[in-house]
Formats: structure tokens, C-alpha cells, sequence
């Protein structure tokens, strides 16, 4: 097995509006010691996935809630995190799910779970001792330190009442919600994050919403002649909420007054990025079947819709997509934050990149960025360097609605491989799904996508949650002689985990950007400790 590698060093540094400290958790060449169940056939490519689930034997199962009736928010739900709960240098695991809807019966009440990790791909169910077995229907969730305390709380954004977890410092949680003041009604959530709008040096909350469905006004639905989801145009679209933090433990709604209201949109997967380099935070809001919002900030929380002019509110058609995740990334390092969108069957994920001055480009097909994914209904999504040289590479999570899409339509499936985009280096990419291991073998109808070091071994690995169906564990088991660094912020005066914060690593003639985001992907949460891939490069020149 790989072996830990502790914190090796800290250093000062500043950060946001403070002075803080950067934890480097790694420096080193990934031990190459493959898992033993590895494939060595000559046939896996330069990235190698191995699928550890069954080793690891999680006992998780997600559910849908359904009754038969097709519910539209059956389709949606749900995401997943991954975050370090107890501050002890590992990577924990915590998996939303579904609820039993109107009509539908469970004898146990499905909830949602808590693993942590005991290293050596080791995981405990800790969600009753840790309080936070939600029985909510889980949609999105995001992680951030909103009090400053230290340690990362949790904030669940569901089909009915939301729930904020404060995280008590000794491995347990208490639900804040009502204190806070962060319920948001009974609606339809979708993703949320934690960003400090205001620059006052602590986390604000966005949250975005789905639709306005309820029992009463569900759409019946059928495609073909078979039953099916209807479609999110259906139902009217509802307003996101900005909830400001006022320092004291509880939140403002501010959502008028900062201009995320109108128009009212379909959320999905959000994302927070300082896309213009104005130094404050923006935000990029996938909207299922309408137009994307990018809210650019003016500084002081204050937001103006840009999508249209920015170029990221349609594809390169022109066209509205049904979009579903997001993510950003520097893909072809030239100092500029990219977006990657994934979307439904027929349409191909979407790489808007930034090309400087607040403007993007559609550059997915001169790209080869959707390759793989037009047959497929493509949801949760990470921009990682999985073979540490210094490129970010582009997972992506695949699988339909409901079992009969396979019927209605014979192109696609319900059940469906995930797809991996290798990043060639120039700007263009080549999929590796059938050469990259076993990892890219299992098919399901995947959700929410979120990838990290689980074990410590400079590799990023990669947990997927799978609807109405067991998560799927992959350890990233590549061999090369690259290297790599993971750094961790911790805020002295601006928020802990340095949300929002943005870190450029210089190696010989070339250099990286990172910024620490809390929620991205589909309506989940991942990447709080930074990672960069640094290829040959045995030292970093400047940090």
C-alpha cells in the first residue's frame, strides 16, 4: 500500500484580506507501489483508475424515493462531498441522499451518510454519531467554515427545508439552521456555495434553486409512449438566494437587494470563480433548459448578469443547453479560469474558455472536449490533473433519467460508463476511458462526481454517487516518475479555509493557478485542499 505522507512544512503567506499560514501536504513523487488487484495489462494508458468499491464495502446505498410516479425531482438528486470533518489529514466522504416521496414506503428511512476515513481505504459509518444523518432530500451540498471557528460545517440544500451542520470541533455536528436563519422555505434546491461576496472576510452563502414543483402541480409525463420525467420547462422557474453572513452566527437575505434574482432561473450545478481577475468572487450557475447565469461582482456583493455578452449563457449554436454540472479550471495554463459544463443526451458538454478581457469561447469541438459524452446524459464532472503533469484532465460522470431510456431511445442508455478526457498539453484533448484501468468500467447512472487524495499518495482519486443505486470508489493507481504538491490555506484573518483564494505555483518556465471553491461539480463539493501536478520538476521555483 502507498504509504501517508504527513504535512512535510508551513510557511507565511498571505491570503485574501488577511495574513494566514499554507500548509504544504506534499512535495514528493507519488510511491509507486500499485494496489494489488491493479491491472497490469499492457493495454491501460499513461492514467490508470482502478474501482476499489468492494474492497472498500461501503455500506451506502442512495434512493430516489419513488412511488412510480416519476416525480421530477426523482431525476436530480444527488451530490456528494469530500472534506477533512476532523481535521486530521485524511479525506472523509459524505454522500447525500434521497428521501421516500408521496406514495412511497420505506421500512428503514434512508438518511444521509458520513465515512470516515480511517486510512489504508479504510471508512466508518460515523453519520448518527456525528450527527448528521439528515432524512431530507438531498440535492446539493456545499462545506465551508461560515463562523470561523476552524473546523468546516456543512450546508444541505434539499427538496424541502434546508439544513446548515455547525461542525462542533469533536467530530460531531449540530443542526444550525434555524439560528442561522438559512432554511430557505420548502423548495426545490440545487447546488450551493460558500463565498465571501463582500470581501469581509467571511463566507456568505449562495443557494440555488430547481424548479417549483410540488405534489400538486406534478406534471404527468410520457415520451414515446412510455412513461417518463417531464422536463424542467415545464414547471416555472424559481429565484436563487444569497444569504449574507453577519458575523455573529446567523444570515441576511440579500438577494434583491445584491441581483441574483431576476431573472428567476432552473439552478443546477454552481460554481464560484474570479473568472475577470478583479480579485473578487464571481458566480456561474448552470440553469437546466434555459440560459446560464454569470453574475460578475463589483466588489461589494453586488451582481450583474453578464452570461449573454460573456459568452457563456448558450453553446456555440446559440442554444440553451440542459445543463447539469460545472467546474473551472486554468486547462491550458495561461493564467485564465476556464468552464467546463456538462449537459443532456444530444448535446455535447460545453468548455467555455476564458480568452481574456471577460470573454469566453465555445471551444469544446476544436477541442475534442466532448468527446464520448453526445450519446449520454452527463452530470457530475472534475478538471484534475490525474497523472500529475502539470494539465488538468476532465472526468466526467454519465448515466439517463430513468431505466426506460433505453427503450425510448436505443442510442443511448440508462445505465452508462463514466468518460475521461486526457489533456494532451496543447490545448486539446484525447478520450482514454477504455484504456485507463478498471476504474472506467463500472456503469451506472451516475450523479454527483467529487475527486481527492484519498489516501495520500499525491494520486487524486475519484468518488462518484450513482442514483437509486451503491457509490463507486476509484483509486487513481498511475505510475510515473511526476511529481506533485497539495496545499492546504488556513486564513488567520480572512475566512479559515481560504475560500475564494487564488495560488499560482512557478516551476522552471511555466506556471499553475488554483482557486479554493466550496461547491462545484453537480450540486456537490470537493478540492479544499489544493493539488497541483508538477510533471518532472522536482521543486517548486515560487508558490
Amino acid at each position: 500500500m502507498p504509504k501517508v505522507i504527513p504535512p512535510v512544512s508551513w510557511i507565511v503567506f498571505p491570503i485574501l484580506c488577511g495574513i494566514g499560514t499554507l500548509l504544504m501536504v506534499g512535495c514528493h513523487k507519488p510511491t509507486s507501489i500499485p494496489s494489488p488487484k491493479a491491472s497490469t495489462s499492457s493495454e491501460v494508458g499513461p492514467i490508470e483508475l482502478h474501482d476499489v468499491t468492494n474492497d472498500v464495502d461501503l455500506a451506502f446505498r442512495h434512493t430516489i424515493g419513488g412511488s412510480g410516479e416519476l416525480y421530477i425531482v426523482e431525476s436530480v438528486s444527488a451530490g456528494l462531498a469530500l472534506f477533512d470533518y476532523d481535521g486530521d489529514g485524511l479525506i472523509d466522504i459524505y454522500f447525500l441522499n434521497g428521501a421516500p416521496l408521496k406514495g412511497a414506503h420505506a421500512d428503514t428511512p434512508p438518511t444521509n451518510a458520513l465515512y470516515h476515513n480511517e486510512g489504508g481505504w479504510k471508512f466508518k459509518d460515523v453519520s448518527a454519531a456525528a450527527d448528521v444523518a439528515d432524512r431530507g432530500y438531498g440535492l446539493g451540498v456545499a462545506v465551508g467554515d461560515y463562523d470561523n471557528d476552524g473546523d468546516p460545517d456543512l450546508y444541505l440544500n434539499n427538496y424541502g427545508p434546508n439544513v446548515l451542520y455547525r461542525n462542533n470541533g469533536d467530530g460531531t455536528f449540530t443542526d444550525a439552521t434555524q439560528v442561522a436563519g438559512v432554511e430557505n422555505g420548502s423548495k426545490v434546491g440545487a447546488g450551493a456555495c460558500f463565498v465571501d461576496v463582500d470581501l469581509d472576510g467571511d463566507l456568505d452563502l449562495y443557494v440555488s434553486n430547481y424548479v417549483d414543483f410540488t405534489y400538486e402541480n406534478h406534471v404527468p409525463y410520457s415520451l414515446g409512449g412510455f412513461p417518463a420525467y417531464a422536463a424542467p420547462t415545464m414547471y416555472n422557474p424559481v429565484p436563487d438566494v444569497l444569504f449574507r453572513n453577519n458575523g455573529d452566527g446567523t444570515f441576511t437575505d440579500v438577494s434583491i437587494a445584491a441581483g441574483v434574482t431576476t431573472p428567476a432561473g432552473t439552478g443546477m450545478g454552481i460554481v464560484s470563480a474570479d473568472y475577470d481577475n478583479d480579485g473578487d468572487f464571481d458566480l456561474f450557475i448552470c440553469n437546466d433548459c434555459r440560459r446560464n447565469f454569470l453574475f460578475q461582482n463589483d466588489g461589494t456583493g453586488h451582481f450583474t448578469e453578464v452570461a449573454m455578452t460573456a459568452g457563456t449563457s448558450c453553446n456555440y449554436y446559440g442554444r440553451a443547453n440542459a445543463s447539469m454540472g460545472v467546474d473551472c479550471a486554468d486547462l491550458n495554463n495561461d493564467g485564465l479560469l476556464d468552464f467546463y459544463m456538462t449537459n443532456f443526451v444530444g448535446e455535447l458538454p460545453v468548455l467555455y474558455q476564458n480568452v481574456g478581457d471577460g470573454f469566453f469561447d465555445d471551444v469544446t469541438r476544436r477541442c475534442g472536449a466532448g468527446l464520448g459524452s453526445f450519446q449520454h446524459v452527463t452530470w457530475g464532472l472534475g478538471l484534475v490533473d490525474l497523472d500529475n503533469d502539470g494539465d488538468r484532465d476532465i472526468y466526467v460522470a454519465a448515466g439517463h433519467l430513468d431505466a426506460q431510456a433505453n427503450i425510448r431511445d436505443d442510442t443511448t442508455t440508462y445505465r452508462a460508463t463514466n468518460i475521461l478526457l486526457a489533456n494532451n498539453g496543447d490545448g486539446t484533448f484525447v478520450d482514454v476511458s477504455d484504456s485507463a484501468g478498471d476504474g472506467m468500467l463500472p456503469a451506472f447512472s451516475s450523479r454527483g462526481a467529487a475527486f481527492d487524495d484519498l489516501d495520500n499518495d499525491g494520486r487524486i482519486d475519484a468518488v462518484v454517487l450513482n442514483s437509486n443505486d451503491h457509490p463507486t470508489i476509484i483509486r487513481n493507481v498511475t505510475t510515473n516518475d511526476n511529481h506533485w504538491i497539495q496545499i492546504r490555506l488556513r486564513g488567520v484573518k480572512a475566512n479559515r479555509d481560504g475560500v475564494g483564494a487564488r495560488v499560482k505555483v512557478f516551476t522552471g518556465d511555466r506556471f499553475q493557478i488554483d482557486e479554493v471553491h466550496s461547491g462545484r461539480s453537480y450540486q456537490s463539493h470537493f478540492g479544499t485542499r489544493l493539488h497541483f501536478g508538477l510533471g518532472t520538476f522536482d521543486n517548486v521555483d515560487r508558490i
